[in-house]
């Protein structure tokens, strides 16, 4: 079984997400959706890591100031 790509995955469950909303009109979608992804994205790479939070923060592409805040955030350290 051949994996979806992450955008396709996305693309389907915010489909869904507006087919839930029954017509509704969504609010603050960015901020929720950016949570929504954050999280796990953090703790895989941490996990990948090795909880090194340089390294993590290097391959994130962030600051490493700005990988601890994100992790305090999230409530994983």
């Amino acid at each position: 079984m051949t994996p979806k790509p992450i955008d396709a995955c996305v693309r389907e469950n915010l489909e869904a997400y507006f087919r839930d909303l029954g017509g509704e009109a969504p609010h603050s979608m960015h901020e929720m959706l950016i949570r929504l992804v954050e999280k796990p994205l953090l703790e895989v790479v941490m996990q990948h890591s090795e909880g090194n939070q340089s390294k993590a923060a290097e391959w994130l592409g962030i600051n490493r100031n700005t990988l601890r805040r994100k992790l305090v955030e999230h409530k994983l350290i």
